[in-house]
């Protein structure tokens, strides 16, 4: 498979890059794929939460009537979870949502997804951008002369580029991600990939594997 790099205005260089073919990935990887975003999302949860328990409680520790000869049940103080305002049982309490997934599992699926946009034509590459100052306009013209003024589309950067970080963060349905900080629900959630030249030497790093 060959692919041609863009310029700026959308039109073909006489760059181009070649994906073989035969390196491609011979199953399914589906349920892995299931197992990697579970544990992204899984790991974006604060897991802050909290409710106390009666010896958490302030109040009166009095014991509401005697034991025994009230034709009641026994029930202990105010803080007491039968009562409103009271304890609560086995409540929430701070914790990690974190699940560990091995890194070969990772780069797995990551070139799966990959080698499937590959296969559906989703992917573009684009020569480096080098801006001095932030412009949003400039990104807005790229994706127009990319017909993908109105798509959800992924760009992928060799390194961090503060100024293209910039002009793009107020855009909708564009997300600016270095190679480094890749990950799969990303990849999924943006039908289109746009890849920089720069950025390519390390995605093979990952086909690689």
């Amino acid at each position: 498979m060959e692919l041609k790099i863009l310029d700026i205005k959308g039109n073909y260089t006489d760059k181009k890059i070649e994906f073989n073919d035969k390196n491609f990935l011979k199953k399914s990887y589906n349920h892995s794929l299931y197992l990697e975003v579970k544990r992204y999302l899984s790991a974006q949860r604060q897991g802050t939460h909290k409710s106390k328990e009666r010896g958490e409680l302030s109040g009166s520790t009095k014991k509401l009537h005697r034991q025994k000869g009230t034709g009641g049940s026994r029930k202990g103080n105010i803080k007491n979870p039968i009562f409103r305002g009271g304890g609560r049982v086995f409540g929430p309490k701070p914790r990690k949502y974190f699940t560990k997934l091995n890194k070969r599992t990772k780069n797995i699926v990551r070139r799966f997804i990959i080698e499937q946009k590959l296969i559906h034509h989703k992917i573009m590459i684009i020569e480096d951008l080098k801006l001095n100052v932030p412009k949003t306009k400039l990104i807005l013209n790229l994706l127009k002369s990319l017909q993908l003024e109105n798509k959800k589309s992924l760009m992928i950067i060799g390194e961090k580029n503060k100024n293209l970080y910039l002009s793009s963060r107020n855009l909708n349905k564009f997300k600016l991600l270095s190679v480094n900080e890749l990950d799969c629900f990303s990849l999924i959630s943006f039908p289109y990939i746009v890849f920089s030249e720069n950025s390519i030497n390390k995605i093979y790093q990952i086909l690689s594997i």
